[in-house]
């Protein structure tokens, strides 16, 4: 392949390697200098892209074009594949900090895991798992103590999902859900699906997921000494605090819009998106008939957060604030912020990501590809007002939101 490049002219000012998990593959960094045929460069680029699974071209020499211009990101759901793997931190690998530390059983099942999710592929059934007795026991302890306050202070909208999941998911005190039936249930109702993930990804991967409404969930439980506290997202965690919102139509929608604004951003709008993710999806309070109510999945999964949010006071949800306001990872939180709706914390989402003029153009997902679209011109407005139009099942799956979305904040851009 570096006598393929070299043969078009270019000077490699510096390349590095290193192996992927993903037996056979090879990563490289490779600099060179700027070549003084563009054209030349660009049958190089289209070269490279079909001999490659992931080409990502930072600078000046980026070949012309509408998604080129901005960081690559996946275009199809499978591409997510390309990073699921990449986590920040913890997988099978603990920190000396971690209550596991030093308990070689359970570093074990954390391999287990991390095997499992590291092996997964798009369109895969997700592998089922046999869970420990002191599994199942941490999983009790935690659902036990935190079922019995949801009713009191979560929101309407998350009680009856959860119901829901109760029903369909395998939902209760002496069972862990397996992350399949889970994923099958939420695509039934939202179109949202799971996908195993071995730890903490990145800002950027971990929201690149919501796009095409994937959530990246891990499976292995939190260690039986501490059930009550985890220094990492766990199955505990994600189950109850994040994935049975994603049964809610609006919930949803606003889920999948952290994920499209996230598409080719810069280093400093993935930085503040996931400041905003943390004060919404992640602690956000809501109001209902007056009184404040949680929908945050820290809140939700941990009954200190929970109350310590409501004896706190909340602010009004501003963007614009809440995007730099910075926020401890370690403690209970001293600030939150108090949406009206799901979909009224949407729009603001979608005025913030405008303001900030991230791009040129504007993306849509398409549901039937499974394919992430672009609308730069009226011409391929039409083309997907097109494909809506009559389409009422659609409505079901995407929410009229997101129609109001294409014809009204894409439109306007448009037509400047």
């Amino acid at each position: 392949m570096i006598c393929r490049i070299q043969d078009f002219k270019v000077n490699l000012q510096h390349i590095e390697s290193r192996p992927l998990p993903k037996k056979g593959l090879t990563e490289f960094l490779v600099r060179y200098e700027k070549h003084p045929n563009r054209q030349r460069f660009e049958e190089l680029i289209k070269l490279l892209e079909a001999k490659t699974e992931n080409l990502l071209v930072v600078g000046c020499d980026k070949p012309q074009g509408t998604l080129t211009d901005s960081l690559w990101f996946p275009k199809h759901i499978s591409k997510l594949d390309n990073f699921a793997h990449k986590v920040l931190s913890y997988g099978s690998d603990l920190d000396a900090d971690h209550p596991g530390f030093k308990d070689e059983e359970y570093r074990k099942r954390r391999k287990h895991f991390a095997v499992i999710a590291m092996n997964y592929k798009h369109g895969e059934a997700i592998p089922r798992v046999s869970y420990e007795k002191s599994e199942l026991e941490t999983w009790r302890t935690v659902y036990t103590k935190l079922r019995k306050h949801y009713p009191e202070f979560a929101c309407a909208e998350y009680n009856t999902a959860f119901k829901l999941c109760e029903r369909h998911c395998g939902y209760g005190p002496d069972n862990i859900p397996q992350l399949q039936d889970i994923s099958d249930f939420l695509r039934g109702q939202t179109g949202f699906t799971l996908r195993p993930v071995a730890g903490l990804l990145s800002p950027r991967d971990f929201l690149a997921g919501l796009a095409f409404r994937v959530f990246h969930c891990t499976q292995y439980i939190r260690h039986h000494s501490v059930p009550n506290y985890t220094p990492e997202p766990d199955a505990c965690h994600e189950l109850l605090g994040h994935v049975p919102l994603f049964a809610d139509p609006d919930f949803a929608q606003f889920s999948q819009e952290f994920g499209l604004i996230s598409l080719g951003a810069s280093d400093d709008i993935i930085a503040q998106l996931g400041t905003l993710y943390w004060f919404t999806i992640e602690f956000g309070l809501c109001l209902e008939e007056g009184q404040k109510k949680v929908y945050g999945a820290g809140l939700l999964s941990s009954f200190g957060e929970l109350q310590n949010a409501m004896s706190e006071k909340a602010k009004n949800f501003d963007p614009d604030v809440a995007a730099v306001t910075s926020y401890p990872i370690t403690k209970y939180q001293p600030k939150y912020f108090l949406v009206e709706s799901f979909d009224d914390a949407r729009i603001k989402l979608m005025k913030w990501a405008q303001k900030s003029n991230l791009r040129s153009y504007q993306l849509y997902y398409n549901p039937y590809t499974q394919k992430i679209e672009t609308l730069e011109n009226v011409a391929a407005l039409k083309s997907i007002v097109q494909s809506l139009k009559g389409n009422h099942s659609l409505e079901r799956f995407l929410g009229e939101p997101t129609i109001t979305h294409i014809l009204g904040s894409v439109s306007a851009k448009l037509y400047k």
